[in-house]
């Protein structure tokens, strides 16, 4: 992580083109706008939507490790430990508060049933270096006095926290101008630029952009940009979360941390939204609320933090998490020399961020890779056989 980002404009700097303008996009731009390259962001809609608006902030490396993903455990860890770092630059930079609170995630069980399920997770967790504090209902109410009653027991996470998704992504924008990042909404991207099969840069609306290094940061439409050689597509997909935005009262909040419970997890945030998730379905685009898909989200919130009820709603809204087949990042290189990937983040956009930023940067300036993504390539979703064929 000793890259020098801060620096002035180079004439052997790249002319670098970004397909998307998320937390992601964004941020690589402020690195690569800081260390005096030539960057050009073309988001889709506004800068800083997406999966980043709809996000709920949480950067929960330990409490959502799942066997079989210890390699992303590793990288979520590093990301988490560079947080803090990241968060006083960026808002030095951006000279805007991004919401970062450090007062850690309680992990609830409603029933002993949950506790065993809990118990089994946790075992888990703490296994691969997760520090974790088991609680009693009592401490846990001590805690959060507005948790249901008769709780089964809980864990609570010291180094999980949270930031406001939301204003984070307008920093990251605000940060990215200020080193000189051109910003370009509502562009969509056509395709590709190839000549002779060598990548010249981007189309956008009919009309081509010259670059010497393209970086898909496109979320959940990453592999719908025309012009891509079919292995050089990340096979990412939309995973549709319905979300809600309750509203508490500041001064006396229901919540005062991220709270997980069965199927639900609250984020209350400094301005009084209590954001509520979140559904996961696979239904492509379709940006719909549905009735089930709210009560669903509200009701699996109920049972945990009863006082809802009395909440009014803010805001509904659905988001599409960029999800790979195996729910990890695809972060790197791909095999059309030029084309950088940065996408299928899925529930770890947000937590993420840092990484991404300080480590497609690098790549950009350096040519190297860094070993922390070795393992998140798009090549590990290519088997090559005895013969050299890809299948």
């Amino acid at each position: 992580m000793s890259v020098h980002f801060a620096g002035s404009r180079s004439r052997d700097r790249p002319r670098v083109a970004i397909i998307g303008a998320g937390v992601s996009g964004l941020g690589i731009g402020w690195r690569l706008g800081a260390a005096g390259c030539t960057v050009d962001l073309f988001e889709r809609n506004f800068a800083g939507g997406g999966a980043s608006w709809a996000a709920a902030g949480m950067l929960a490396a330990g409490v959502e490790a799942e066997p079989g993903e210890e390699s992303l455990f590793r990288l979520n860890r590093m990301a988490q430990q560079l947080w803090p770092e990241f968060r006083t630059e960026l808002e030095a930079e951006s000279r805007r508060d991004i919401g970062y609170r450090d007062d850690g995630t309680l992990v609830v069980a409603s029933t002993r049933d949950d506790l065993e399920q809990l118990r089994h997770v946790t075992a888990f967790q703490t296994g691969i270096g997760v520090e974790l504090e088991w609680l009693t209902a009592a401490e846990a109410r001590r805690r959060e006095p507005y948790l249901k009653s008769g709780l089964a027991g809980a864990v609570f996470s010291p180094h999980d926290h949270q930031v406001d998704n939301r204003r984070l992504a307008m920093a990251l924008k605000d940060a990215a101008l200020a080193r000189g990042c051109r910003l370009h909404e509502t562009r969509n991207v056509d395709a590709v630029d190839l000549e002779a099969g060598r990548l010249r840069g981007i189309v956008v609306n009919g009309e081509r952009h010259r670059a010497d290094i393209v970086i898909n940061a496109a979320g959940a439409w990453a592999n719908r940009i025309d012009g891509v050689p079919e292995l050089c597509r990340p096979p990412v997909r939309p995973v549709k979360g319905q979300m809600a935005a309750l509203r508490m009262d500041r001064n006396h909040p229901i919540a005062t941390r991220v709270i997980w419970g069965p199927n639900t997890y609250l984020a209350p945030k400094a301005d009084g939204r209590l954001l509520v998730g979140a559904t996961v379905e696979e239904r492509g685009f379709d940006d719909d609320l549905t009735a089930g898909g709210i009560m669903a989200v509200i009701e699996a919130a109920w049972r945990v933090l009863p006082g809802i009820e009395e909440l009014p709603v803010d805001e509904l809204w659905a988001g599409f998490r960029p999800t790979s087949r195996d729910d990890a990042p695809v972060l790197g290189t791909s095999r059309l020399d030029g084309l950088l990937l940065a996408t299928g983040h899925h529930r770890n956009g947000i937590l993420l961020a840092p990484v991404t930023a300080n480590l497609l940067a690098e790549l950009v300036l350096t040519g190297r890779t860094d070993p922390a993504i070795d393992a998140f390539g798009l090549d590990r979703f290519h088997h090559v056989s005895h013969a050299g064929a890809a299948s």
